[in-house]
């Protein structure tokens, strides 16, 4: 396993891969070291035969909250090309994850936005503590969940995205399950043994029966593809070049309400 710095991943003697995105002090948000590393990490462990599970969790109080500062303040000053560039980052990691040859199992806690609830999404199971907020935000800052978008629109369906895609309302763990983000949301003190039980039952399944089926479910479900992707990224740069982002993204770096609020 190769070294990480944005990550801390931990492996047991049974073949089972804790990965924990490990920058608590940005609450984990999605920097560009962290989207490099999680697509690195999916590259290595999905060709890693010894592999049987993964879980994905985060350090801190917060699973993970979007976006970086650092990479939105970049974004400002960038041109079409860069904003393209950054954000087919973000979608190829996602579908690393999505296409994950191992049974990918999430363990969510404190809070998951935006990007955040992508993860959730790309997880074949994800459970959280009672406790946790979600938020698919984006149209606060003027922007569009696009990348992350037909991960989300897989997992929740049509009816209920457009539930909570546009608003950007928060919404409680119990919701995310109602809509489909999560399998189960338990108390904190169940949350371990809660990601062990679904771990169990992988440990009496052939690997490569297991990866050949997720594979399977994969191509009967919605069409993600290149071309999807594509589309995404387009809609995102597009929305980016408009007024709102600008005046969006400069109202929340600055902390000042936007003209729409």
């Amino acid at each position: 396993m190769n070294h990480y710095n944005a990550l801390d991943i931990s492996l047991d003697d049974r073949g089972v891969a804790h990965v924990k995105l490990n920058q608590p002090e940005k609450r984990n948000a999605l920097s560009s070291l962290m989207i490099e590393e999680l697509t690195d990490m999916a590259e290595s462990v999905g060709n890693d035969e010894a592999m049987r599970a993964v879980v994905l969790s985060g350090s801190g109080k917060v699973f993970c909250a979007g976006g970086d500062l650092n990479w939105m303040k970049e974004q400002i000053n960038a041109d079409r090309e860069q904003r393209m560039r950054e954000a087919r980052k973000l979608a190829f990691m996602l579908k690393a994850l999505n296409e994950l040859p191992k049974p990918l199992i999430g363990q969510i806690h404190g809070g998951a936005f935006g990007g955040g609830v992508g993860l959730a999404c790309v997880c074949d199971v994800a459970i959280a503590d009672n406790s946790t907020k979600f938020g698919l935000t984006e149209t606060k800052l003027g922007l569009i969940p696009a990348t992350i978008g037909p991960y989300v629109l897989a997992r929740m369906g049509e009816s209920n995205a457009r539930r909570v895609l546009m608003s950007a309302r928060i919404f409680d763990a119990p919701e995310a399950q109602t809509l489909g983000v999560i399998a189960k949301a338990v108390n904190s003190d169940a949350l371990e043994a809660s990601v062990e039980a679904e771990i169990v039952p992988y440990l009496s399944t052939a690997p490569k029966a297991v990866a050949a089926a997720k594979a399977l479910t994969r191509a009967l479900g919605p069409r993600i593809d290149d071309e999807v992707i594509d589309d995404t990224i387009r809609r995102l740069a597009d929305t980016w070049e408009g007024e709102e982002a600008a005046h969006g993204i400069e109202s929340f770096l600055t902390r000042t309400p936007a003209q729409w609020a």
